[in-house]
């Protein structure tokens, strides 16, 4: 039984769900966003309240009766509200900067790093004295958001004994303890 995929959908003021066959797209206030489902799983809107649900209990089905459930939910999210993802740049010397949705990181390598940011994301970036550089990424694609983000994190990985690099604002990060163990 999958808990996620029966749980009810309620729709914001100002949202808008239109099915056609196995085509979802979902318009609200910051944007529309669309998606093609299985053309097994059966989503219907009944007034502010959307279901998903799957025609048999086989387990292809179950899991993509809360996946699609997820999926769909994540789109009414970002129509209504926006996703925002912050990552900070831990390390000396190292920077962020942007001009419009190209961002230029200096990452301790000889050379900067620039990476195209999409249309559909904006990226601002932060860099206050004392504090670590920021980047954020805002838009209402929760999928793309994540894989832009997972990107620009690739480029400089945390490293575990001196926690440099680049993370997720709030993020714990296990750190290791070095050599000092081999001396008497």
């Amino acid at each position: 039984m999958s808990r996620i995929g029966n749980k009810i959908i309620t729709l914001p003021a100002g949202v808008v769900v239109t099915i056609d066959k196995n085509h979802v797209s979902v318009k609200g206030p910051k944007g529309t966003l669309e998606r093609t489902i299985d053309p097994d799983i059966i989503v219907e809107v009944e007034g502010v309240e959307l279901a998903v649900k799957r025609p048999t209990e086989q387990k292809r089905h179950k899991a993509l009766h809360g996946l699609y459930r997820s999926l769909i939910n994540n789109m009414v999210i970002g129509v209504s509200e926006g996703y925002k993802s912050q990552m900070e740049i831990v390390g000396v010397g190292y920077k962020a900067s942007n001009q419009g949705n190209i961002l230029e990181l200096s990452l301790g390598y000889s050379h900067a790093v620039f990476v195209q940011i999409p249309n559909e994301l904006k990226v601002t970036t932060a860099m206050e004295k004392g504090q670590n550089p920021k980047v954020t990424l805002e838009g209402i694609d929760k999928e793309l958001i994540g894989q832009v983000s997972a990107k620009i994190r690739s480029l400089r990985k945390i490293e575990p004994y001196k926690g440099k690099g680049i993370r997720f604002v709030g993020e714990q990060i296990r750190r290791k303890a070095g050599k000092t163990g081999g001396k008497k």
